[in-house]
């Protein structure tokens, strides 16, 4: 990764334009890996572990194995390595990575989340599905946004939850 550490900071249209980008990358790649291990020999061997949380717990969004934590760290790393960015904005890559799959996984709806400001944010109640369900889920796999949810055919969250809510 071509990071820049230097002098001038980036500018906040930068920074965001470039987050968005790292949001999509993550976003689709996690997808696809996060089915992988729910394949038979996936979820066996490394992403039973994870789901050992059935209940949402924000503990739960870095608990694991090791070789899923490997996994999952190549959508975080592929969008600044294919638009590099200041070592600023990596950090607040990072952070915001963290604090948005610590809320996925933290069971709450709170009232100032993303979920009410950007279109096919999933939040907590989406991933809360995919968790409650467990070894036998087949919907919901996506960390962030319910796009490729939706495209593939996945999303179960609005024919479910939305009934006990």
């Amino acid at each position: 990764m071509d990071i820049r550490t230097g002098l001038p900071l980036p500018s906040m249209g930068e920074i965001m334009a470039q987050l968005t980008v790292y949001f999509l990358v993550e976003d689709y790649l996690n997808y696809w890996l996060h089915r992988l291990l729910h394949t038979k020999w996936g979820y066996e061997k490394i992403h039973h572990v994870h789901h050992e949380f059935t209940a949402p717990m924000a503990y739960a969004a870095w608990y694991g194995h090791w070789a899923e934590m490997l996994i999952l760290a190549v959508p975080s790393l592929a969008g600044p390595a294919l638009v590099p960015c200041h070592v600023t904005t990596l950090w607040i890559w990072f952070a915001a990575r963290l604090v948005e799959s610590l809320n996925i996984h933290s069971g709450f709806k709170l009232p100032f989340n993303a979920e009410k400001y950007i279109p096919f944010y999933g939040g907590a109640e989406h991933h809360d599905y995919h968790h409650y369900i467990g070894g036998q889920s087949k919907s919901n796999f996506a960390p962030v946004f319910t796009y490729c949810d939706y495209i593939y055919g996945t999303d179960k969250v609005s024919s479910v939850l939305l009934s006990y809510t």
